[in-house]
């Protein structure tokens, strides 16, 4: 039981989790995504006064606040009191790979010099923040919506183009990890 709490839960928990989630939203005629929030938030904040798409009714999406809201409190708790930081064995190519870009692994994923205020301070970090956020931005609009969307809620309904994103979004992250990422770490 333990091991239930503090550490990552098995498909065979989340998973019957996650379906009757998503059976709850159906029969509630909602659907599940985590990018209609920034329009939320846009249009709460006064967007509407500058662009048509983010004139609607926002106050019906006021359930989805409270989900953002209920995620970011499960992270908090989840990070403050359930975490476990036992040392995970990595191959010994991925610690060669890391130490290559001068990332000592100390055997846990969330090292520091991954998730630390200090590896925000270099330019490339910046620009790879800010280049990438407008990318991810661009994409989910272009794409009507975020990889939660589309692969959660598009695919259970079995919407042919969630499924065509979806696929695109797996082209994409194998292209910027296998091509494009080693490019930008050789900079």
């Amino acid at each position: 039981m333990n091991n239930l709490i503090f550490g990552p839960w098995p498909w065979f928990v989340v998973g019957p989790i996650i379906a009757i989630l998503m059976l709850s939203m159906y029969f509630m005629g909602k659907s599940f995504g985590v990018s209609s929030n920034f329009r939320t938030i846009c249009t709460i904040m006064g967007a509407d006064k500058f662009a048509d798409y983010f004139k609607f009714d926002w106050k019906a999406q006021t359930w989805n606040l409270v989900f953002i809201f209920g995620t970011l409190v499960g992270g908090f708790i989840a990070h403050n009191f359930m975490m476990n930081y036992e040392t995970i064995d990595l191959s010994k190519s991925t610690v060669t790979a890391l130490e290559a870009h001068q990332i000592k692994v100390k055997g846990v994923f969330s090292s520091p010099e991954f998730f630390s205020w200090e590896s925000f301070g270099s330019l490339r970090s910046i620009i790879m923040i800010v280049l990438g956020g407008f990318f991810v931005g661009f994409g989910t609009r272009y794409a009507g919506g975020c990889t939660s969307g589309h692969a959660i809620t598009g695919l259970s309904n079995l919407q042919m183009p969630s499924l065509v994103a979806v696929i695109g979004f797996f082209i994409g992250g194998l292209l910027m990890t296998w091509l494009i990422l080693p490019l930008i770490f050789q900079l």
